[in-house]
């Protein structure tokens, strides 16, 4: 499937506010991999699926999980997380990716993980700052994303995790094991 049949197919999935969302997400991801080395192609493809599953029910992201033998981990936790694992099969079954770094920059764009490749930290980073972002701490990580990708998405990792624990959520062992990551290589 080309980019376009792409395009297309996810757009059509969304409301068009994410739309709009998930094209800050492809511009961002392009600059962010034009600046830091990799392949603004293979990050903008990311970014273009990234949310393809974000508005689907959540019995039906349930069930996808479950019939696929995704990380039924997940289901124990929020289920703001299950729309990255769906995306990045999706991508695979549906879209023809082969490229397992586009399918975990996918997989892991909301949770992070410990050691993510260039591409996973290009989206995951593009995604929290993306230009219709609006909220506090947005303008910093910014700031830092044009000196550091691991700077900027610490600080947005302990962003993430702070509002969590003030809103008594469960934290994904995933998000935390990816900052701590993170603390040992900067």
């Amino acid at each position: 499937m080309n980019k376009e049949d792409i395009i297309a197919s996810v757009s059509k999935q969304m409301p068009e506010r994410r739309w709009i969302h998930t094209q800050g997400v492809m511009v961002t991801s392009r600059y962010l991999a034009e600046k830091y080395g990799e392949d603004p192609e293979r990050a903008e493809l990311a970014a273009i699926i990234h949310d393809v599953a974000k508005y689907w029910p959540v019995e039906e992201q349930r069930q996808y999980i479950v019939k696929h033998q995704l990380n039924c981990e997940l289901l124990d936790y929020n289920k703001e997380l299950w729309h990255a694992e769906i995306g990045s099969h999706v991508a695979w079954a549906q879209y023809g990716i082969e490229d397992q770094g586009i399918r975990d920059a996918i997989r892991y764009h909301t949770s992070g993980r410990a050691g993510m490749s260039l591409i996973e930290k290009i989206v995951w980073l593009a995604d929290y700052i993306e230009p219709g972002r609006d909220f506090p701490g947005v303008e910093e990580a910014r700031r830092l994303a044009e000196q550091s990708l691991d700077t900027a998405i610490l600080y947005g990792l302990n962003a993430t995790i702070t509002i969590l624990i003030e809103r008594n959520r469960i934290i994904y062992p995933g998000t935390v094991t990816a900052r701590n990551s993170l603390i040992l290589t900067i």
